[in-house]
This record gives C-alpha cells, sequence and structure tokens, in this order.
C-alpha cells in the first residue's frame, strides 16, 4: 500500500485503474510509458485528461476553438530521474503562431533600420517605378505643401512596407518629420483593449505629419473599425491636408470589396465611402515582385 493512502482509497484507484483499461487508448499510453502499475494507478485521472485532449486536437481547426484547460496546449506525461509530472506542450497551431510572431519581430526590426540607402534597385525592374516613386517625393517633400501619399498595393513579401519604411525614417531623421507606420489590424486590437489611450491615440493618427496604414485590408472587417476607426482618422487627415500612404496585397476594388459586411445599398455607400477618402489621400501604384521574405 501507498504510503499515506489508506485501504478505501487504494481500492477506489484500482477500480478506476481497471476501468480505464478498457479503453484502448488508455491501454496504448500505459505500454508506452513504461511505467509501473503502481505508478499509472495513482494518474490515473491525469492521463485521462491527456487522453481527452489529444482527442480534442484531432478534431481542432485553430486556437480559436481550443477546448484544452492551457489555450493551444496539451497535458503530457513525463518521467525524468525517476520523477513523474505533468507538462504542458504547445500544440502545431501554437508552434506555428510562434513562429510567425518571431518572423513578425524580426521584420519590424528590419524595418526599424531601413533607410533609402539600403533599398535594393537592382536586378528587379518591377520595383523601379515605385523607387523612383519614393526618391522625388523625399525630394519634394516639404511639410507646408499638400502632397499625396502612396496607395502600394501587391503581392505577399515583395517589399512595400520596407520602401515605405526607409522613406519615412529618412524624412524623419533629414527633414525633421513626424512619421508612424501602423499595422493597421494590431492598431484595431489595441484600440478595443485599451479604451483609456483611444482618444490619445486617435488624435495622434489623425494629426502625424506621415501616416502609412500598413496592410489595410489583412483586418477582420466590422462597422466600429471601418465606420468608426477607419474613416475617423482618413476624414481628418483628409481634412487637414496630412499625407498619408497605405500599402496592401489588395487593389483598390479588392478592397472596396473588402469592406462590403452585405450587398445592402447603405452598406456599398459607407465602402464607396472610404475608398473616396483613400484615393483623395494617395496614388495608387502596384508592385509584383519576387517574396523577398523566402
Amino acid at each position: 500500500m501507498q504510503f499515506g493512502i489508506t485501504k478505501e482509497q487504494e481500492k477506489l484507484l484500482d477500480k478506476n485503474y481497471q476501468e480505464a483499461l478498457k479503453d484502448v487508448r488508455f491501454e496504448r499510453l500505459v505500454a508506452k510509458l513504461k511505467w509501473s502499475e503502481e505508478e499509472v494507478k495513482s494518474r490515473t485521472t491525469k492521463l485521462q485528461d491527456t487522453l481527452e485532449e489529444l482527442s480534442h486536437c484531432k478534431e481542432c481547426k485553430g486556437l480559436f476553438e481550443c477546448k484544452n484547460a492551457y489555450k493551444g496546449h496539451v497535458s503530457m506525461p513525463k518521467k525524468e530521474e525517476g520523477r513523474i509530472y505533468f507538462t504542458y506542450l504547445p500544440c502545431k497551431y501554437t508552434k506555428k503562431s510562434a513562429e510567425l510572431k518571431k518572423a513578425k519581430e524580426s521584420e519590424e526590426k528590419i524595418h526599424e533600420r531601413a533607410r533609402m540607402k539600403d533599398i535594393d534597385n537592382k536586378g528587379d525592374k518591377k520595383r523601379n517605378k515605385v523607387i523612383s516613386w519614393i526618391v522625388h517625393f523625399y525630394n519634394d517633400y516639404d511639410a507646408s505643401k499638400t502632397m499625396k501619399g502612396l496607395y502600394l498595393h501587391g503581392n505577399f513579401g515583395c517589399g512595400k512596407t520596407f520602401l515605405v519604411s526607409a522613406l519615412f525614417h529618412e524624412l524623419e531623421e533629414k527633414k525633421n518629420a513626424t512619421i508612424e507606420i501602423v499595422y493597421f489590424p494590431e492598431v484595431l486590437r489595441e484600440l478595443k483593449s485599451d479604451w483609456e489611450l483611444y482618444d490619445f491615440k486617435m488624435k495622434y493618427y489623425q494629426s502625424v505629419d506621415l501616416l502609412c496604414i500598413d496592410d489595410i485590408g489583412a483586418e477582420k472587417v466590422s462597422e466600429w473599425g471601418r465606420d468608426e476607426v477607419l474613416a475617423t482618422i482618413l476624414q481628418s487627415r483628409m481634412e487637414q491636408n496630412l499625407t498619408t500612404f497605405f500599402t496592401s496585397n489588395l487593389n483598390l476594388e479588392e478592397l472596396e470589396q473588402h469592406f462590403l459586411m452585405s450587398e445592402k445599398g447603405d452598406e456599398k455607400m459607407k465602402a464607396r465611402r472610404i475608398m473616396e477618402r483613400i484615393k483623395q489621400l494617395s496614388i495608387d501604384m502596384e508592385m509584383i515582385s519576387e517574396n523577398r521574405r523566402i
């Protein structure tokens, strides 16, 4: 009998263990672990929890529908140097999310260091038209002038954000421009989660000299995000003649469809108003080029 365990408790553990063995999955797990019978008996419930969580994972389509106790993880048994414990191991979706986050952080560091001298204008003629526009914009930039920004759209990873970042940082250092490059899906998440700073951030986005709304069209569309956040920022910047840039994987026609939440007439009008503001603020340019993230 185990230390501190009464005969009644030992009988209950044995009963639970015998019942659990009727499950083929439990039997296979026990065989794989190669634990002693006593070790398994005292941890039958925890092992059954592991099997339940593994079954959840088989049917799971993403972190958004995870049913496990610790989201995106599975409680798994471990035995090291005679000590048995349970640890949470990340599922494939958690691993993928971590990889994407690491890649995004790495990319952000590259963008933070980007300068115009770093722009590669060799070997890819498809970028030259955009690069030429950026050089002219830099040379002509005057904060007192009304200057249209750029709606730069193209394939994933072709360097859209890098080019805008290089231009913005150069203007910040050499011409004292105040700049902000915002990843639009993240902006919406931050504004929704931090209402105390909502007014401050909105006023800042509406007043900074140069604003780039990065990856517009990648966000999940909602009336609040479209009509209260984006439309307000764009309208204010349009009224103040402030320069605004956009990057997107969608062309203007595709972006308008993205903003449609239904085929109702008022929805079409709201989507069209957003597009008119974008067209008023920027020049449309396409850049289809090699994926530089690979």
